[in-house]
Parts: structure tokens; C-alpha cells; sequence
């Protein structure tokens, strides 16, 4: 199944967002003018097909198989520039968020960060990339200088990883120059005030990360294992017909599809982020202020409404596309798809920042 859309005609600077997910492939390509991200073009591909299962299906397949997928879908969405960033998955990468002794000095605050490091990821340094960063304090002047600790954001993604993303990107004919971890991407995306605390529910296809967001930083994250195919398959079980037709029920009805199985599932997606959120208020003493609703499963219709009546507090599904400019005809169904292009987008839009 691809979804596509080529709107202006490109320029060689042009960037390109490429996602890959667990059920689908995504590309936003980007150009900027006048100081503004515009849209050029954007396409999804269903993984499933290629590796034997259906669309909407969670896959695992080799980086041959991907990168048939990527140029089929770049040759599909009419993509012209070779100069992109691809996501790396959440669940094959590490964020470890930590409190460390505070340094007035930047080198002396490095020196600690490094040598800290190596207690707080289980694998040898050589297995990974691990990359860091300073959570911003909101406290000013001297109330800043007399801390005594420090937060710090860990990031590592295996080797292997990198490795596998490397051969897609040359196998598809592009070039890269940085690969990023799909939260980052979708906070990018789909957070417009970073100074308030936020929830983000990401649901893809075979689980649904969620993470708190403060000034613009992950200060918590949580994978749970549940998904947008578990809904499916719940229609298909309860409806009693086949994936496929299950999938194409859920993307027409919602949850008003397969009688109450929807709503399970989503009530326990929705009953573990919960949790999550408690667990932060309770430590930080701060109010999470909203949720935002994004990936696959967030397009569902009527998920916020009934996201809403659970969390009691403002739900919003997110609108990537709101960053770029596009024709005002296309702004609908931008609106209506922008929670599944959201990593895509985000990702263009750090790479338009290199132009």
C-alpha cells in the first residue's frame, strides 16, 4: 500500500526524512525557502508484502528487503534528492536518563559525564556509539550555581544497528549524514510548546512508546508491548475475518470497528501510560499539562476522544505537517495522515537545518 503525494517541483537542496518502521516505510522530502520548511513530496510503503506478511503487520526483515522497499517507495513518491536522515528504533537503542555531581567547569562536567558513563550501559563500549546530553536546567542565575547535581541523557545504539542502516542508505542510492533515534525525531515533529511537560503516545504496529517530554527533553520513556496489529487482530478474531479485511476496518471505522475489541486493547495501552505518568507526577511534582497521540495506531477515529475521558486532561493527535508549508487543498488530508509521517518529518526537518 503506498500513499503519496509530489506537490512542487524539487530543487537539489532538498532533504529527505526516511522512517523505517516496524509495518511500514515512510519518506517526507523537504526543501526550505524563505526560512520555511516547505513540502515537496511524501510516500508509505507496507512492509508486510515483502516479507510474506500482510499489510499492517509487524516485520523483521534484512537490509535487502528494506532497501527493495526504500527504492521501490523513493521511485514511487517521485523522490529527486539523495541527501537524507533515517530513523533508528526506539527498541534498538538505550536512553538512560541520570543524575551525576554538578561541575561549574564545561570540562571538568565532561570529564565526570565520561567516566559515568560506563556504569550505566551494559555493553562493552566497543559494541556501541554512545552519545550524551545535558538536560536544561530551568533554574537561572544563582539559583543555577548552587546545585549540586546534574541530569544527563545517555544515548547508545548498537553498532550492528548503524551497520544495518549504513547498507540501506547505500543500497538505495543515498547518502546520510546522521542517523537518530525515532523519539527525537517525533518530539521535533510534534511538540510545539517545549516549555510545557508533555506525554507522547506513540502506537506502532507491534508496540506503543510512550515518554514524557520536558523543555523539549525525553525525561522519561516506556515501550509497551502492544500495538496497532494487536488491534487488528482483535477485530479480526472478533468480526471473524481475515487480517487484511481487519485492517481495512480499522482504518475506516476506528473504534467503532470489531464491537469493544478495539477499546481493550487501547484501554490497556492507555491503563500502563497511565501509570507512567503517576509515576512522574509523583516524583517530579509536576502536572504532565497533555498527551499527544502519534504513529499508526494514533490515526485511529475517535482515540483522542476516548484518550481523553481516561486521562482527564487535554489529548491532542499530533500535526506534523503544521511545521511545512503546503497547499491549503492539501491541508486535510495532512491533517488526517500526520501522526504516521511524524517520525519522517522530524527527521527532515533537523536535516534542513544542515542546508
Amino acid at each position: 500500500m503506498s500513499f503519496l503525494s509530489s506537490i512542487f517541483k524539487p530543487k537539489e537542496r532538498d532533504v529527505l526524512g526516511v522512517d523505517i518502521g516496524s509495518s511500514s516505510l515512510k519518506v517526507v522530502q523537504l526543501r526550505k525557502e524563505h526560512g520555511k520548511a516547505v513540502l515537496v513530496t511524501y510516500g508509505e510503503l507496507a512492509l508486510g508484502p515483502y516479507g510474506g506478511a500482510e499489510v499492517g503487520q509487524a516485520t523483521n526483515l534484512s537490509a535487502e528487503q528494506i532497501t527493495e522497499t526504500l527504492k521501490d517507495l523513493l521511485r514511487e513518491a517521485k523522490v529527486t534528492t539523495k541527501n537524507c536522515a533515517l530513523s533508528i528504533p526506539y527498541a534498538r537503542s538505550l536512553l538512560t536518563l541520570v543524575e551525576l555531581p554538578y561541575r561549574e567547569d564545561p570540562k571538568e562536567q565532561k570529564t565526570v559525564i565520561q567516566l559515568e558513563a560506563r556504569k550505566y550501559i551494559p555493553v562493552p563500549e566497543s559494541e556501541v556509539q554512545l552519545d550524551w546530553f545535558i538536560v536544561p536546567d530551568a533554574e537561572q542565575g544563582e539559583q543555577k550555581k548552587k546545585k549540586e547535581h546534574v541530569q544527563v541523557l545517555f544515548v547508545a545504539v548498537h553498532n550492528d544497528e548503524l551497520k544495518l542502516l549504513q547498507a540501506i542508505v547505500a543500497g538505495a542510492g543515498l547518502s546520510s549524514s546522521f542517523f537518530e533515534i525515532e523519539i527525537f525525531s517525533t518530539i521535533r515533529a510534534v511538540v510545539r510548546e517545549p516549555i510545557k511537560v508533555v506525554m507522547v503516545l506513540d502506537v506502532g504496529a507491534s508496540s506503543t512508546k510512550a515518554y514524557i517530554v520536558e523543555r523539549g527533553v525525553v525525561a522519561l520513556s516506556h515501550a509497551i508491548s502492544a500495538g496497532s496489529q494487536d488491534i487488528t487482530r482483535s477485530i479480526s478474531v472478533s468480526k471473524n475475518v481475515s487480517f487484511a479485511s481487519a485492517e481495512t476496518m480499522k482504518k475506516k471505522e476506528g473504534l467503532a470497528a470489531g464491537d469493544n475489541a478495539p477499546e481493550l486493547v487501547f484501554s490497556r495501552i492507555f491503563s500502563e501510560a497511565h501509570r507512567m505518568l503517576i509515576q512522574y507526577e509523583t516524583a517530579h511534582k509536576k502536572p504532565v499539562t497533555s498527551i499527544i497521540l502519534t504513529g499508526g495506531g494514533g490515526v485511529a477515529q475517535g482515540l483522542w476522544v476516548y484518550a481523553r475521558k481516561l486521562f482527564s486532561i487535554d489529548v491532542q493527535v499530533a500535526d506534523p505537517f503544521a511545521k511545512t508549508e503546503a497547499p491549503a487543498y492539501m491541508r486535510s488530508i495532512l491533517q488526517e495522515i500526520g501522526p504516521e509521517f511524524a517520525v519522517a518529518v522530524g527527521l527532515a526537518l533537523r536535516k534542513l537545518d544542515e542546508t
